[in-house]
């Protein structure tokens, strides 16, 4: 279990891209949901070491991660945003050189190591091509590989899916799935459907702070009755913005349709949405940007 106590983080420039971060996560995948510039990369990197908090503690079990960071290292599996790769180096080698540097010394544990992660990832028959050459799903998929090297038990996704097309993320998202079923599992992402799809447990992050925390179908059924629904001429979402408070908006058949955040039936033609993540998400973001934005809410 990972267990995040008031992690905050400034930087020089004075940006408080954390702030008192609390958490508990278990076994199993996690959602770390928030959008571009919530501070969630921030995160990631520091529970990856990679950088130090202002403030806060971090363990891992009985892993001490700020005070110990080797020691999390040698149980750590990281994908980061931006995964660099050697452009003439082939699947194959790369991943034995970095099972070399992992530690894995002899020469027949790495071939074993090697060949179950390339078999594991889909990623046998191109075993031999240079990386540079993968698609953007292959590239995410062989760096899934290079992060289970050493069978970790913390493994961390940053954003794993931007720019794969549907049937690559399925690809993906399902590998993810398989590996988060014996150990913690953290996907961080801006993309609504990926938690919904995949996580048991998940948390919003906006503007440094955790805005929401629990299982996506408890929050979905708290949030029942709150969101409301109608289409409007597009000419007439100025004077709705200004009358209510609108959390989303989307096209359709020539129409605008507005999903408003209310406590009650607000009336004037609009309806109840049975709800899904999305709204959810959305109303969240919403409430953060109110001038008192409300405390974190939960669930069980």
């Amino acid at each position: 279990m990972l267990n995040l106590a008031n992690v905050t983080h400034v930087y020089a420039n004075g940006t408080r891209a954390l702030d008192d971060v609390t958490l508990t996560i278990p076994k199993g995948m996690y959602g770390l949901l928030g959008p571009n510039g919530a501070g969630k990369s921030t995160l990631m990197r520091t529970v990856a070491t990679l950088q130090t908090p202002t403030s806060g503690r971090i363990t891992f079990g009985d892993i001490d991660v700020i005070g110990e960071p080797e020691r999390l290292r040698r149980t750590l599996g990281y994908l980061p945003q931006d995964f660099g790769v050697y452009p003439r180096v082939s699947a194959y080698d790369m991943l034995d050189h970095m099972a070399v540097l992992k530690g894995i010394a002899s020469k027949g544990e790495r071939k074993a190591t090697v060949e179950t992660l390339l078999n594991q990832t889909n990623l046998w028959n191109v075993r031999k091509k240079a990386i540079a050459g993968f698609s953007g799903g292959m590239r995410q998929r062989f760096g899934i590989a290079q992060a289970l090297i050493g069978n970790p038990e913390l493994i961390i996704v940053d954003e794993p899916t931007a720019g794969l097309d549907p049937e690559e993320r399925n690809r993906f998202l399902n590998l993810l799935a398989e590996i988060g079923e014996n150990v913690v599992v953290i996907l961080s992402t801006h993309i609504v459907e990926d938690v919904a799809d995949l996580c048991p447990r998940m948390a919003v992050l906006a503007a440094g702070q955790i805005r929401l925390e629990g299982a996506p179908l408890d929050l979905i059924a708290q949030a029942r009755g709150t969101v409301w629904a109608r289409a409007i001429g597009r000419d007439e979402l100025p004077d709705y913005t200004e009358r209510y408070e609108v959390i989303a908006t989307r096209l359709f058949a020539g129409r605008t349709i507005i999903h408003i955040l209310s406590p009650t039936d607000p009336g004037n033609g609009f309806e109840s949405v049975p709800g899904g993540l999305e709204d959810v998400y959305f109303a969240t973001l919403a409430r953060t940007r109110r001038p008192a934005a409300a405390p974190v809410a939960h669930a069980a």
